[in-house]
């Protein structure tokens, strides 16, 4: 462990997910081709939206922005962690640890804000349809992504701020493959209970309450959809199964880590795994697999790309 003055710790240690050099061959194998496919299907996402005119409209505004968060939050861990499986000694600088761990809370929290916008945009659709163009229209959208951004940050530097307080001296072993508050507030040298509430306060309280908002949505849209045509329901609960498929699969973790910063698990890492590495892969799935129109914007656009081709030959 180096230590500036004996008194402050200028590097961590990761214990990673396992100390078995065979499993780490293999997770670094499957991993790697994890992140990979996360990055093309959501690259993919975002070209044929961008390229598909069909498809400009608040809905797919807000999937493509999902898509390039989901870029940002992979890479915010998953390549320490693929780092880490070829490495004995998996170290990060203080520095870069804080750094880590900001960026790591500002695209989380700004997906936690944009699966409750895109809940709000699918209650507004269903629900009002007619009130839904004056509603939700792209300035509405900006506006609201903007929005999302600016609280993200807000909520980013105060979880960083809130780390950064207090002193390290030692020890500097995390037992996970990342940096996160909980774990890092555990290893300083004084009484962290009141940053642990403060913590609650603010991840655990945006996750739970977002959550709960998230669910009063669907709950609303499910009541609703008796009232509509039978290719309405179809539709409708095609789409909502979808966005309450990821809602769950990235709020669960989150809910599971943050409401209890004082307490760990040997799991939690394994928990972790969900929202850092799976749910970013599973977002461009869900989306497109139950999705005829992106679908049939990607064949389109593979048509059209074909064609060019042919020309340009």
């Amino acid at each position: 462990m180096e230590i500036v003055n004996q008194t402050r710790v200028t590097e961590f240690v990761f214990l990673g997910l396992t100390d078995n050099w065979v499993v780490e061959i293999i997770s670094f194998m499957g991993f790697s081709v994890i992140y990979v496919l996360t990055l093309l299907g959501n690259i993919l996402i975002m070209v044929t939206i961008i390229f598909t005119s069909r498809l400009h409209n608040p809905m797919y505004f807000f999937l493509s922005n999902l898509s390039f968060i989901d870029i940002c939050h992979s890479s915010v861990t998953v390549p320490k962690l693929l780092e880490g499986f070829l490495l004995e000694r998996k170290t990060i600088s203080f520095d870069n640890c804080i750094t880590q761990l900001f960026f790591l809370h500002l695209f989380a929290c700004a997906e936690i804000f944009l699966l409750t916008i895109m809940a709000y945009d699918r209650y507004v659709a269903i629900c009002t349809p007619l009130h839904y163009p004056s509603v939700m229209n792209m300035r509405v959208c900006v506006q609201l992504v903007f929005a999302l951004w600016l609280g993200g940050t807000i909520h980013s530097l105060v979880q960083t701020f809130l780390t950064i307080r207090l002193p390290y001296c030692g020890p500097n072993i995390i037992d996970s493959y990342f940096c996160d508050v909980p774990p890092v507030i555990k290893l300083a040298c004084t009484d962290t209970y009141l940053t642990g509430m403060l913590i609650v306060s603010n991840s655990g309280t945006i996750s739970l309450t977002c959550f709960l908002a998230l669910v009063t949505s669907y709950t609303i849209i499910l009541v609703s959809l008796r009232k509509q045509s039978a290719e309405g329901r179809r539709k409708a609960l095609s789409t909502c199964s979808a966005h309450f498929m990821v809602v769950t699969l990235f709020f669960g973790p989150c809910i599971f880590i943050y409401t209890r910063p004082d307490t760990s698990y040997s799991v939690d890492k394994v928990v972790s795994v969900f929202y850092t590495v799976v749910t970013p892969l599973l977002n461009p799935l869900i989306y497109t697999l139950r999705n005829e129109e992106v679908k049939s914007a990607m064949k389109q656009l593979r048509q059209r790309q074909v064609v060019f081709m042919k020309s340009y030959k």
